[in-house]
């Protein structure tokens, strides 16, 4: 069925098939747009195309080389992150709340969904603790902050648009698109960036792997870098086949 006032050109016709150029009505036209400005080149980095690697970051490599990278650079820049929890910014997007400083969070919308298609929902919950950058730095004694975030996160999503918890996907990414620790949450039927098994940690297998000891300080996690990543330069050595074209 076509919206009052569409019109359409037939290409084809073979039996029940028909193959039109349908042309809506401006109203119907509206597309979802992101400006980011003044765009940093990180931005344009991110969003670009590029060859990407998979690096295998033991606790000493993000010690020595990682973490001395991103504390030069802009990534721990967070002020927007600062504007929406001390309620300068968004207030009106925000979903839900819980105000405590140690354990509560902030939920809103990510800037990639519309807010009202719930087959794309994509939510963000950002902590109110400040300093966690990400899975990197967590340790049992946040157990009680990421259990709130899942079961209140969940509980409100749930409350609003109506998805059950078995069907919303919450994950953290590793490494972060920026660094303050966050956790997503989306529609399991959306194919949501970053979801993939090398950039994707679900929250919940997260949580399990605190319970029993300061993992991620401990364990060797992969995640993946493009080639106009700065930390790339820095993990160059251990990506590159060598120059004969042995991957040996």
């Amino acid at each position: 069925m076509l919206a009052a006032g569409a019109k359409g050109d037939l290409e084809f016709q073979n039996d029940v098939y028909h193959n039109y150029r349908v042309f809506f009505p401006a109203e119907f036209n509206a597309t979802k747009t992101t400006i980011i400005y003044p765009a940093t080149q990180s931005h344009i980095e991110k969003f670009g195309q590029q060859p990407v690697y998979i690096v295998d970051e033991s606790p000493d490599d993000y010690l020595n080389i990682t973490l001395p990278s991103l504390q030069k650079s802009k990534r721990f820049d967070t002020k927007w992150v600062d504007n929406i929890l001390d309620h300068e910014k968004e207030t009106e997007r925000i979903v839900f709340e819980d105000p405590d400083k140690e354990s509560g969070f902030v939920l809103l919308p990510d800037l990639k969904w519309d807010g009202h298609n719930v087959d794309s929902l994509y939510l963000i919950a950002l902590p109110h603790k400040r300093g966690i950058h990400s899975i990197r730095d967590l340790t049992s004694d946040h157990l009680t902050m990421l259990n709130k975030i899942k079961n209140e996160g969940t509980a409100a999503i749930t409350e609003k648009y109506g998805l059950p918890a078995s069907r919303i996907r919450a994950f953290f990414h590793y490494q972060p698109t920026f660094y303050h620790l966050h956790i997503h949450f989306t529609n399991i039927h959306f194919d949501a960036p970053g979801r993939n098994a090398e950039k994707a940690h679900m929250l919940t297998t997260v949580i399990s792997n605190l319970q029993y000891d300061d993992y991620y300080k401990k364990a060797t996690i992969p995640f993946v870098v493009g080639e106009k990543d700065p930390l790339f330069a820095l993990y160059d050595h251990c990506l590159k086949p060598p120059a004969n074209g042995s991957t040996l």
